[in-house]
């Protein structure tokens, strides 16, 4: 029996990049299917956890390092998918870039492209080190190479939102019930495995519960 696992990841987490590839390959690998779970970044839906101005330069400082020990590239984006002065970590009440994003994974979700979409949105913002990744064709040149039109998507965004706020919102309520609230998790019958070195050990646990190598 296919096995399922909930991915709740953001398109401003790092960490979310930096487990992408490896979850991408869990279905590659093993009779399972990851169900894609966009939910906007922790640091939006509650502005004060991350208050202490020690938070940005260490996760930076991780996430740069957890890279060169996986062997991938890693920068952050210019601009950050959050408008935040780093150095107070106060959160901007206008936020256009992170909710374009959101909301394109989730239209993307509705079509089947999601978990595929996010993998390659988050290497060009993480990965590729590619300045003002959010003008141009550079997310249209993503969305098409994962066989989406991003011009198609905005436009059904900008008409009818309301399926993917839905969307969005029962995922955050899904991680909330889970217990945790940071991203990415894995979740696996409601259980989190929190951080992108929490992947083996959710492996291990649907092991426990007949996961079968492909």
């Amino acid at each position: 029996m296919t096995l399922s696992v909930d991915y709740f990841v953001s398109f401003r987490s790092p960490f979310s990049y930096l487990s992408a590839n490896r979850v991408v390959q869990l279905e590659e690998d093993w009779d399972l299917t990851v169900k894609f779970r966009p939910v906007f970044p922790a640091a939006v839906r509650n502005p004060g956890l991350f208050s202490n101005p020690l938070a940005g330069p260490y996760i930076f400082r991780d996430g740069l390092r957890t890279a060169d020990y996986l062997g991938i590239p890693f920068s952050w984006p210019r601009p950050d998918p959050i408008v935040q002065d780093l150095a107070t970590m106060k959160i901007a009440d206008e936020q256009p870039y992170i909710a374009r994003l959101t909301y394109l994974g989730a239209e993307a979700e509705r079509h089947g492209k999601g978990l595929a979409f996010y993998q390659q949105v988050s290497r060009l913002i993480f990965g590729t080190g590619t300045e003002n990744w959010h003008e141009g064709e550079h997310l249209a040149n993503v969305a098409e190479s994962v066989g989406l039109d991003l011009a198609a998507m905005d436009a059904a965004i900008a008409e009818d939102n309301s399926e993917n706020e839905t969307f969005i919102t029962a995922n955050e309520e899904a991680l909330a019930a889970t217990g945790h609230w940071g991203v990415p998790v894995l979740a696996f019958q409601k259980e989190p495995f929190f951080g992108q070195d929490r992947i083996d050990m959710c492996v291990w646990r649907m092991k426990q519960h007949g996961l079968q190598a492909q």
